[in-house]
């Protein structure tokens, strides 16, 4: 049974918008926190609805802000409880992409992913593995977890990832080895280093990544 998530809602009346992007926070964060990159985006974007949904769980270590799945070397859960956590998550993630396309009449193709930290782990677990392909990912600051498990893609859809090179929390190296391990198993993969930017969002990652939307979602 998959749990309702929360969210905000930016963009054209129901039923008018012609794309869907969803933002998908970090840990500690809420949907809130990424809702504020529809203005600069939705500026250049009139036809495209935007959400960012509450993740499901409160935070281990942040209690005030939410969690996707809870994070071994941050709250000591167990390796099994953060893959169950991810998994149930997915399945949350997925249900509400569903209902809001739905709600909004719009088909799978129309739809865009941005995540940011732990929100990119789930765009990048949940993206190859649903039934229809996405118009696209744009993964700030992530990781791909699990790369061993890509082959159980479905679907493959396009790929930018964004990273800055000075990120402490999660480290620069693990924007190639997604790359890597994406354009292994055929996926079309774009990247972008944000020069002197720690683990956030600078304005040219944000260009970046309207540019790469623009592109692949309808008008």
């Amino acid at each position: 049974m998959t749990r309702n998530l929360s969210s905000d809602r930016k963009g054209p009346a129901i039923g008018q918008a012609k794309s869907m992007v969803v933002f998908v926070h970090g840990y500690g964060a809420n949907g809130a926190d990424l809702l504020g990159l529809a203005d600069p985006l939705g500026q250049h974007m009139p036809d495209t609805v935007f959400y960012s949904p509450d993740a499901p769980e409160p935070c281990n270590r942040a209690p005030m802000g939410r969690q996707w799945f809870p994070i071994p070397w941050i709250d000591s859960s167990s390796e099994e409880v953060a893959r169950e956590g991810l998994l149930a998550a997915a399945d949350d993630l997925n249900a509400f992409l569903d209902e809001k396309l739905a709600e909004e009449g719009l088909d799978p193709e129309a739809l865009a992913l941005v995540g940011f930290s732990q929100g990119s782990m789930m765009s990048l677990q949940i993206a190859p593995r649903r039934t229809s392909k996405m118009a696209g990912v744009v993964a700030f600051s992530g990781r791909l977890l699990a790369p061993e498990l890509l082959h159980e893609a479905s679907v493959k859809p396009p790929v930018l990832l964004i990273h800055g090179d000075q990120d402490p929390v999660v480290p620069f190296e693990d924007m190639g080895l997604a790359g890597n391990a994406l354009v292994a198993e055929g996926f079309e993969v774009f990247g972008h280093v944000m020069k002197g930017t720690g683990h956030g969002i600078a304005p040219d990652g944000l260009s970046m990544a309207l540019a790469f939307l623009n592109e692949r979602l309808p008008k």
